[in-house]
């Protein structure tokens, strides 16, 4: 991105553009771009599966047992789903999910 300024305003300017190649700002434009019906990228088989455990209402705990993956790779998945989904939490990912029938 280019931007030209005149007078003293580089200071703004530069603020601006910070935040416009920030992560977050990426963030805020995905979600805003983003419409509710559709996913950013589809989830995988497996995602899914561990999205209708979540659903189900087991702990990560009690995903990792049933799947036979560890905790930290049932935590990988959460990570993948919400990033996906566009959502923060679990409940938010069930809703999300019933919402596109993926579940």
């Amino acid at each position: 991105i280019e931007v030209h300024v005149q007078g003293d305003g580089s200071h703004h300017a530069s603020k601006l553009l910070d935040f416009m190649n920030s992560a977050e700002s990426q963030q805020a434009i995905l979600v805003q771009t983003t419409p509710p019906d559709k996913l950013v990228e589809p989830l995988s088989g497996r995602e899914l599966e561990v999205l209708q455990l979540i659903a189900e209402g087991l702990s990560n705990q009690e995903i990792a047992e049933r799947l036979s993956v560890s905790l930290s790779t049932v935590k990988g998945h959460n990570h993948n789903i919400f990033g996906k989904l566009l959502v923060q939490r679990r409940t938010e990912a069930v809703a999300k999910a019933r919402a596109l029938a993926l579940i």
